[in-house]
């Protein structure tokens, strides 16, 4: 399987980027309009997020966490 090495978008929260290892085939069909859970089912939704909008798995936990105890004062 081929395969492409992307970087992503800088996170708006922590504001690093990251890289992955993607399936050719997969990135293309999702660059083409394919939705990404369909054209690329064998990563996870938290690296597939991270292709989407570059923010990082870890940083949505944070902003999760704040908006709850936003809610909770």
């Amino acid at each position: 399987m081929d395969t492409a090495i992307v970087e992503t978008n800088r996170c708006f929260v922590c504001g690093n980027r990251a890289v992955l290892e993607v399936p050719l085939e997969g990135l293309r069909a999702w660059q083409n309009g394919e939705l990404i859970q369909v054209a690329l089912p064998e990563m996870s939704a938290g690296e597939r997020e991270l292709l989407i909008s570059g923010v990082h798995e870890h940083c949505w936990a944070q902003m999760v966490r704040e908006d709850e105890e936003d809610e909770d004062e």
